[in-house]
């Protein structure tokens, strides 16, 4: 009887240690995660047992149970947290728990471009799966009342970057961040603009930029060509701009603007009213901003395409070096399609 007991204990000490090794071989052993990795949705009121029986599903655990009991005896099933994760190779059991628990989930990236209008903005918006959409705009006005923005339209009212966000994050919530960053942004060079500027407000300063942003896509132009603008309003002239006649045009527009257009009144058209439009017609860049709070010194008061191919412009003192340009720049386009 002795020998039998003794046996008896020999083998549950046998199994016990075997039993331990075992489980320490299978917590230190990396779940079977693709080489590119995996993403594990956890949505909000999920349970330990529903995300387990999700990982099984999707073949990245084996022996499920032993998972979900490891989490429940350590604490860490109630400690997992909802969203989006991305479970990458040599990810072992612990460490999978450790990263549900910390909330660090997947972040997805956003870019509002330059120059982009409200319409396009909205669009990319609504094309980006991982955003929770709950804004029903679709015009600059719409949304600036649905949004509760300080301003009539929502134009120009986010700065454009690229912007990071968990999915699920609403719409209304990632143009609020590109709005508050916008309003910094205009701050700080409202502070800092030059003195005796033609512009009575920040918002004005937006529009400008929002102009300056449309003119060029040549960084190292911007500040002259808001040079140009603040001159022709110091002097009472009109800006004579064709992107805010193409923005005031909307849809009607068709990608040729004729002297019909220029001559035809609206809020927008720069070659029939003084000063600056009523909105902003695009939204303009930080540095599109910089350079109309800052704009370069000089005494051209026009600008036109030269015509190269670059993006680039010549800028004129008088209207007679204007018309000039403007012939030059009719014969390049002429060659280029001839080419």
């Amino acid at each position: 009887m002795r020998r039998l007991v003794l046996a008896i204990l020999v083998l549950g000490i046998c199994l016990g240690v075997a039993g331990g090794a075992w489980i320490r071989s299978y917590l230190a052993t990396p779940l079977k995660i693709p080489a590119d990795g995996y993403r594990l949705e956890i949505p909000s009121g999920s349970s330990w047992s529903t995300v387990v029986r999700k990982l099984a599903a999707d073949g990245i655990v084996e022996f499920p149970e032993m998972l979900t009991a490891y989490g429940r005896l350590t604490g860490h099933a109630g400690r997992v947290k909802a969203g989006e994760y991305g479970l990458l190779p040599g990810t072992t059991p612990p460490s999978l728990l450790d990263l549900l628990e910390s909330g660090r989930v997947l972040l997805h990236k956003m870019t509002l471009v330059e120059g982009w209008t409200v319409p396009d903005i909205l669009r990319a918006i609504r094309a980006e799966p991982a955003i929770n959409k709950t804004l029903r705009s679709t015009t600059a006005t719409e949304l600036a009342q649905e949004m509760e923005l300080p301003w009539s339209s929502a134009e120009g009212a986010f700065l454009p970057e690229t912007y990071l966000f968990a999915r699920g994050e609403s719409d209304r919530g990632l143009l609020s961040r590109a709005h508050g960053a916008l309003l910094e942004r205009l701050g700080r060079a409202w502070d800092a603009r030059q003195p005796d500027l033609p512009l009575a407000s920040p918002y004005e300063l937006l529009t400008l930029a929002s102009i300056v942003e449309r003119e060029t896509a040549l960084a190292s132009e911007r500040p002259l060509i808001a040079g140009v603008f603040i001159r022709r309003l110091q002097k009472g002239m009109r800006l004579q701009t064709d992107p805010t006649v193409i923005y005031g045009l909307g849809s009607r527009f068709d990608g040729n603007l004729t002297r019909r257009d220029l001559e035809t009144d609206s809020p927008w058209n720069t070659y029939t009213r003084n000063g600056l439009p009523p909105t902003p017609i695009a939204a303009p860049s930080g540095a599109a901003i910089d350079a109309s709070a800052m704009p370069a010194d000089g005494t051209a008061l026009f600008f036109v395409a030269t015509g190269a191919g670059d993006g680039s412009h010549r800028f004129s003192d008088t209207l007679r070096e204007h018309e000039e340009a403007v012939r030059d720049y009719l014969a390049a386009l002429n060659r280029r399609n001839r080419n």
